[in-house]
């Protein structure tokens, strides 16, 4: 077997000569503030990455995706951002992320930033100008402002909804100290929408690629790639035409919303995919576009982004029919586009896939279409007397592996190869997601998948830093932690550094041949180069096809492979 990139000199690795390096990388998320603390604040930084490169490296991934890392009010956890071109204070400075991107590339490892171009802070130089000029004026074109309707304007220009509650648009003081204009926001008043009809704002991205590209970021994660550009053409219409016109629980499917994943947007990527390509390799992208299925091909276009976030298994229960048909779909889009497919089942956005494999299944409702995302069980208290934590486990390496199985990029989230569960008991006064406190009672918020990680089984913070946590850490996570299972046979953290080590030497071809079984809870699918992976997602242990048995989720018994485990045969 080839030797694999992390024992090679980082200048000879598979990463460091392939331009293609993205289409089967394992990419594993970081959210910098719950990650690793070296300076005892509480709160993660730039730092704290690069001490535990060695820790990456041995895990045995391809790259690294850094959450936002930008000077921020953390009004929507570094998701309004202050500066493009900087790092938080509180983080470090760019002298320590040159040194963090240093210590990744050396281990062989390639760097993604998270870049957010839909909105800003509130906090913006940009933003500060807008308030401070006239109706009109250069300053506020780079953002989406309207007067209001009414005779006094006092009612906003539409009655959209926030994603994070409450309206679209929040209404400022004129210069003068009078009532003025409105702006819009889909997210967070904090986050004002940029006005991507603007040539000043198109420019400047294109200027903030070409400033993290220099310093050696290998590619980008797009946030809500799918929401830059607008039609505000008036009367903008109504919450209620809206939701007549959606076809479908995926969103619009001909690009007719007036925010949402609207055709233009691709003129913006076409722009970005230029300065993509001035690099050698060129840098690389993936949209996070929440969109119909029949559209989210051209964000992963290779005359755009690239590739696109595939949230499909994500969504799906723990059904061998439905992942299944998830991942053959999903890989005759890929081939028909010549873009790569990614495979997802957690990140800072959702609870934890350990938590959902484990949670008592709820009756489909039109909230979750898909599946049981977990927040119902949050909402409700998230009794422990409900999760059942060793299923959910044991599913979650099922999946994991299979996942990993497969061909495209997977994405893994920070803590999900220590087996952790979603963090539920967060009191409600130490909690910081803005959807927990603009929709009380009807959104628990995100926080609970954002805990800062367990290096050490003991401590103020668990070996995640000197001082306390800036979001508290249940009891539990001593048993979970990195010093608790490393070097530990069978233990969570040991499956996926024995996973990546094997999936990298076998990974060969972007096809995958199924094998029928005549179950539909058996998914056993072959790889070119015989390489084969069988998933049990039955409640019965089955027999264990012909092969060498090359890595399993869990224990094997007497030959047979029992429910909720994978395992790959050579």
């Amino acid at each position: 077997m080839p030797t694999t990139a992390t024992s090679a000199p980082p200048s000879t690795s598979r990463l460091a000569v392939d331009a293609n390096w993205w289409r089967q990388a394992a990419v594993y998320q970081i959210y910098p503030r719950s990650f690793s603390d070296s300076n005892g604040d509480g709160l993660g930084d730039i730092k704290g990455i690069t001490a535990k490169v060695p820790y990456l490296q041995q895990l045995g991934i391809d790259a690294v995706w850094l959450s936002p890392f930008y000077p921020s009010a953390l009004a929507d956890g570094g998701y309004d951002v202050d500066d493009y071109r900087n790092v938080d204070p509180k983080l470090g400075t760019l002298a320590d992320f040159d040194e963090m991107s240093a210590a990744l590339h050396a281990a062989g490892i390639k760097l993604i930033a998270d870049i957010v171009p839909n909105h800003s802070s509130d906090r913006h130089e940009w933003f500060r100008e807008a308030l401070a000029s006239p109706r009109g004026s250069a300053a506020r074109e780079r953002y989406i402002f309207r007067d209001g309707l009414g005779p006094n304007g006092d009612t906003p220009p539409s009655d959209w909804d926030s994603v994070f509650g409450g309206p679209a648009w929040e209404r400022i003081t004129e210069p003068d100290g009078t009532v003025g204009q409105w702006y819009m926001h889909i997210f967070a008043k904090e986050q004002p929408d940029l006005n991507w009809s603007n040539r000043e704002v198109r420019d400047d991205f294109l200027k903030t690629l070409r400033f993290w590209s220099d310093r050696g970021v290998d590619g980008f994660r797009v946030d809500v790639a799918h929401a830059l550009t607008k039609d505000l053409t008036e009367p903008l219409m109504s919450k209620a035409v809206l939701s007549a016109a959606n076809t479908g629980t995926d969103g619009f499917p001909d690009g007719s919303h007036p925010f949402w994943d609207r055709d233009e947007v691709h003129e913006i990527y076409a722009e970005w995919r230029a300065v993509f390509n001035e690099y050698t390799p060129p840098r690389t992208a993936v949209a996070e576009a929440w969109v119909h299925s029949t559209r989210r091909a051209r964000y992963a276009s290779p005359e755009g982004l690239g590739q696109a976030f595939n949230f499909d298994l994500l969504q799906a229960d723990f059904n061998g029919q439905e992942f299944r048909d998830i991942i053959t779909h999903n890989l005759a889009e890929a081939a028909a586009t010549g873009a790569s497919s990614t495979w997802v089942f957690s990140n800072h956005d959702v609870v934890r896939h350990a938590t959902r494999y484990g949670l008592p299944r709820l009756a489909k409702d039109e909230a979750h279409p898909k599946g049981q995302d977990g927040k119902d069980w949050l909402l409700a208290g998230g009794a422990a007397a409900d999760l059942d934590m060793e299923l959910g486990e044991r599913r979650a390496r099922a999946a994991t592996l299979l996942m990993l199985a497969v061909p495209g990029s997977a994405y893994l989230y920070q803590g999900e190869e220590l087996g952790l569960h979603e963090v539920a008991d967060i009191p409600a006064a130490e909690r910081q997601d803005p959807t927990f406190f603009r929709n009380p009672g009807v959104d628990i918020g995100r926080d609970g998948c954002r805990v800062p990680l367990p290096w050490e089984d003991a401590g103020s913070s668990y070996g995640f830093g000197d001082g306390t946590a800036h979001l508290p850490q249940p009891e539990w996570f001593s048993s979970f932690a990195v010093q608790a299972q490393d070097g530990v046979a069978g233990s969570t953290l040991e499956l996926y550094r024995a996973a990546l080590k094997l999936r990298r030497e076998l990974q060969a071809a972007e096809e995958l041949e199924w094998v029928e079984t005549g179950n539909p809870d058996l998914l056993h699918f072959r790889r070119p180069g015989g390489w084969e992976s069988v998933t049990n997602f039955g409640d019965t242990a089955v027999a264990i096809p012909a092969g060498e048995v090359l890595l399993s989720s869990g224990p094997l018994l007497d030959g047979t492979l029992p429910a909720d485990t994978t395992v790959w045969l050579g």
